[in-house]
């Protein structure tokens, strides 16, 4: 478990009556607004509790419950569980941390509002402790919550560790319409809180928006927030993949900041407003079709001559008037112009034109790249990276299993992710 002081008892439960004398005119004061049915909340208080018995004499730690406090949480501007602040003596010291929030952050946050001689004091007085588990997975994927759901289910003692929270890829696809026992489309955040529910009510524990800070898969071994060693007899990774980099000028300076790799993220902030996609393949499609719903206007920019996606999504983008194609064109630059609006320098790869295309912000699908920072070169790997496994998910390592999107193999579906999931489990719990 996290630190073995956990002095609950050191943090405060107010309501908004009690604020400005706890918190306004209180000091030293972090504050964490959390709400009910809450998987954000509930693993930022794994991370709280621990720190609130190790900074606890410095600071005060207080617990706001904003679905009952929501008149002052509108005041200060809190529009989501769970938030962090940060005051000394009234005013707020650090930027407010929300969603995944990692121990890291919060440890920031705190020694703002010390001395750095006293912050230093504290980190050495953190005590180091130890878990034992029969099965660690690493990444709370589709894959990775199946095979926590089955090994639980076969009296495993499970822990997930994920350095976001549990869901993967689906909790940000907007719509999963292919996913067994679903007449409609479900929504990827609500079947990924669902996997995640199902494998908390398995017994299954989790270490969520955790700094994975050394990976020993030998010995099967991990540390987390530098500050909790995992052991475990068995290790199934199910990390996944991210999206692929461009690796042009001006992505990295704009990733965030007109720049989006995500669609069920960010697509809402463009109502009304116009937007590249680089892409020509199935997610360049898909999410292309969904931006629109906010858009006004979509251009996208392939390399190809022809989109490359599934027929029934390409004949979507075809017969929608907002869509627009310009084919044989590959991105070479991004900037941003004075007027706030977003602009990608393109070239025709048949004639090497240069011209330049202007929106409000620009989206990149351009394919997925393995999850295996940390894991060293032990593991065999296809020319790709993605990870090689036998039919029963092993890999050349002696219990270490590889699941999902991370392994080398030809289809990569959230059906063949728990899929993996469900085989691995399986094999390393008979």
């Amino acid at each position: 478990m996290p630190e073995t002081l956990t002095h609950a008892d050191a943090i405060s439960y107010i309501g908004a009556a009690e604020f400005d004398e706890q918190v306004r005119n209180g000091g030293r004061v972090i504050v964490d607004w959390y709400s009910s049915e809450c998987p954000p909340c509930e693993a930022l208080a794994m991370k709280f509790e621990p720190l609130a018995a190790l900074y606890g004499d410095d600071v005060t730690f207080i617990k706001i419950f904003r679905q009952e406090n929501r008149a002052l949480a509108d005041q200060l501007g809190v529009k989501s569980s769970p938030t962090v602040q940060f005051y000394q003596n009234g005013v707020e010291t650090a930027p407010r941390l929300t969603g995944g929030v990692k121990r890291a952050d919060l440890v920031a946050g705190l020694e703002t509002l010390l001395a750095p001689q006293r912050a230093a004091e504290i980190r050495r007085h953190a005590v180091p402790v130890e878990s034992a588990w029969d099965l660690i997975v690493l990444g709370g994927g589709p894959a990775g919550l199946t095979s926590a759901i089955y090994a639980a289910q076969a009296k495993m003692r499970v822990v997930i560790v994920d350095t976001a929270l549990p869901g993967g890829q689906v909790k940000t696809t907007h719509s999963v319409s292919n996913y067994p026992g679903f007449a409609k489309p479900m929504n990827g955040y609500l079947l990924a809180h669902e996997m995640h529910m199902q494998a908390e009510a398995q017994g299954v524990q989790f270490r969520s928006a955790a700094d994975v800070t050394d990976i020993d898969l030998r010995n099967r071994k991990l540390v987390v927030d530098g500050i909790e060693t995992l052991y475990a007899r068995k290790m199934i990774l199910a990390t996944g993949a991210s999206p692929r980099a461009l690796g042009v000028p001006g992505e990295k300076e704009y990733a965030g900041r007109g720049i989006s790799y995500c669609a069920t993220c960010d697509a809402k902030y463009y109502e009304g407003k116009e937007v590249i996609v680089i892409g020509g393949g199935n997610s360049a499609v898909e999410e292309s079709l969904f931006i629109t719903k906010f858009a006004s206007r979509l251009t996208m920019v392939h390399q190809l001559a022809e989109l490359t996606a599934n027929k029934v999504a390409t004949e979507h983008v075809n017969a929608d008037p907002k869509i627009s194609i310009r084919y044989l064109a590959e991105p070479r630059a991004f900037t941003r112009l004075e007027n706030g609006r977003m602009a990608v320098e393109i070239e025709d790869v048949t004639t090497h034109e240069h011209s330049t295309l202007e929106a409000d912000g620009i989206f990149v699908f351009v394919g997925m790249v393995p999850n295996t920072n940390g894991f060293g070169d032990e593991l065999l790997k296809d020319a790709w990276g993605y990870i090689k496994t036998d039919e029963d998910m092993q890999t050349n390592l002696a219990d270490v299993a590889a699941v999902g999107d991370l392994r080398s193999k030809r289809i990569r579906q959230l059906t063949t992710a728990v899929g993996d999931g469900t085989i691995a489990a399986v094999v390393i719990s008979q």
